[in-house]
């Protein structure tokens, strides 16, 4: 099973009170002591709420706590002290040292609007309309230069850069061309109103998607995650809380061609062509990177586009996720070079099948569940009738029956295998981030409805799209899963 992160932490101690991990600290002030100890006590993972409270109260004293004695280490971790072997290998960005060796060229997090509701929809149709709104609202609050009377939730929602704009007193307008498809969470797609000053942060995505263009990006965890380590592929606009806080390295960089600007050497890369007569696309590795693994493997003929899935393939070994979790969650990951050049070609392989089943899953074979209609047959069944609003597991008393969804009042969906959910992206089950998005929510400040319905009638064609999603998506669970546990021992 791949890294659930903050799923091992279990229930909060404060119930629904608190998101954020919980720790009891009792500091204690002795001028007269010159030898200072750090004790630590964890009461295990993995624990429901009425076990933390049996634990903690067994305990009656603090003189029956079993500590251990924490000692910092150089980077001043105390608890999760990073494996400092990782630093030997060479690191996929670093932004802070440009000396440093590293794979690529450039990355970056993936869009922030700050206004998810309003910028994000399934509905292109619903969308226009509450853009259109927020943007009129904003343009007729011009005159409101200290904006008292112009914070109506459900008309806007203000942030620092788009309260910036409104001091240049310029008027905000609307562009059709503005709407395109993104990824919103892992096998989520949905419209995204992509406008610099409705998005509070675009950063370097507008470089890797000029104009539409083609690319692949290799998505991981940005530093701090909590939930846990995860990877994941797209080739579209992406959220940047499609993984948590998440960093994207892509495998073409664009830059505008020399007719269109003065000539510039922005990127540190020999190998490039010209597309159209605007960009010029270049390699998201650099040359020292692929110096590096040719190196490594100085027998074999590698490309950038090998070393691209081979990082994609490496960052899915179970064995690596357990090695360097403590590391993965305060730096971003760092790719070593395995001993055989047999076994690189084997990660470099299993990158390239994994992207194949992640970039795909809207088009693979559906797995064959058994569905349940009730009294009708699928033949009987009409558009209305796979509406989803949310899905759910079937239960037992209070047991959750996963190997059972209940899609709608009409349809059920049986068999499903339980291995499909050992599949992770972070934090929770594919399957899980499916039955999580497709549905109707509406957002309690503007009141705006996202309707997953309405991505599968009007853009996909299909009303049956959300179950077939979700089909689909057992799917590629079931092959990810083959994938990852095929792949050899991290032998490095």
């Amino acid at each position: 099973m791949m890294s659930q992160g903050k799923a091992q932490e279990g229930d909060n101690i404060f119930d629904a009170g608190s998101m954020s991990g919980i720790c009891i600290s009792l500091f204690v002030k002795n001028t007269e002591k010159h030898d200072h100890n750090i004790y630590y006590h964890d009461i295990g993972n993995s624990l429901d709420l009425k076990e933390k409270k049996e634990i903690i109260s067994k305990y009656g004293s603090i003189k029956n706590i079993e500590w251990d004695i924490i000692e910092p280490n150089e980077y001043d971790d105390w608890i999760g002290q990073r494996d400092l072997d990782f630093n030997q290998y060479i690191t996929m960005g670093n932004k802070k040292d440009k000396n440093t060796l590293q794979i690529f060229n450039d990355y970056s997090l993936g869009v922030a609007t700050n206004r998810d509701a309003w910028c994000y929809n399934f509905s292109r149709f619903t969308l226009e309309k509450n853009i259109k709104k927020t943007i009129n609202f904003f343009n007729s609050s011009l005159s409101d230069k200290s904006l008292e009377n112009s914070n109506d939730l459900s008309h806007i929602s203000w942030t620092r850069g788009l309260k910036k704009f409104h001091q240049k007193n310029e008027k905000l307008h609307y562009d059709t061309a503005k709407i395109v498809k993104s990824t919103y969470r892992p096998f989520t797609k949905t419209n995204l109103y992509f406008d610099k000053y409705l998005n509070e942060m675009q950063l370097k995505i507008p470089y890797f998607f000029p104009n539409g263009l083609n690319n692949i990006l290799i998505v991981v965890s940005g530093v701090g995650a909590r939930r846990g380590f995860s990877t994941f592929i797209v080739n579209q606009i992406f959220d940047i809380q499609t993984l948590d806080n998440g960093q994207a390295f892509p495998l073409y960089l664009y830059e505008e061609s020399s007719e269109k600007k003065n000539n510039s050497d922005l990127f540190n890369n020999t190998e490039s062509s010209t597309i159209d007569r605007k960009y010029t696309i270049k390699d998201g590795i650099n040359d020292a990177g692929l110096k590096h693994f040719q190196e490594a493997y100085s027998s074999e003929k590698i490309s950038k586009e090998d070393i691209f899935y081979y990082v994609y393939g490496l960052l899915h070994n179970e064995d690596y996720h357990t090695r360097y979790a403590d590391n993965l969650t305060k730096e971003l990951p760092r790719i070593p070079c395995v001993k055989k050049a047999e076994d690189f070609w084997t990660f470099s392989k299993a990158g390239r099948d994994l992207a194949y089943w992640h970039l795909n899953y809207e088009t693979v074979e559906p797995y064959k569940a058994k569905l349940d209609f009730g009294n009708k047959s699928l033949q009987q069944l009409e558009d209305k009738d796979f509406y989803v609003t949310n899905m759910t597991f079937a239960k037992k008393g209070k047991e959750k029956i996963k190997d059972m969804v209940i899609y709608n009042s009409s349809i059920t969906i049986r068999e499903i295998p339980l291995e499909a959910y050992d599949y992770i992206v972070n934090g929770k089950s594919a399957l899980e981030w499916v039955m999580d998005r497709q549905g109707v929510s509406t957002h309690k400040d503007s009141g705006i409805v996202n309707d997953a319905n309405d991505w599968a009638i009007e853009t996909m064609g299909d009303a049956k799209y959300p179950l077939n999603l979700f089909l689909r998506v057992i799917t590629v669970s079931l092959e990810t899963m083959k994938i990852v546990r095929s792949l050899p021992k991290l032998d490095i």
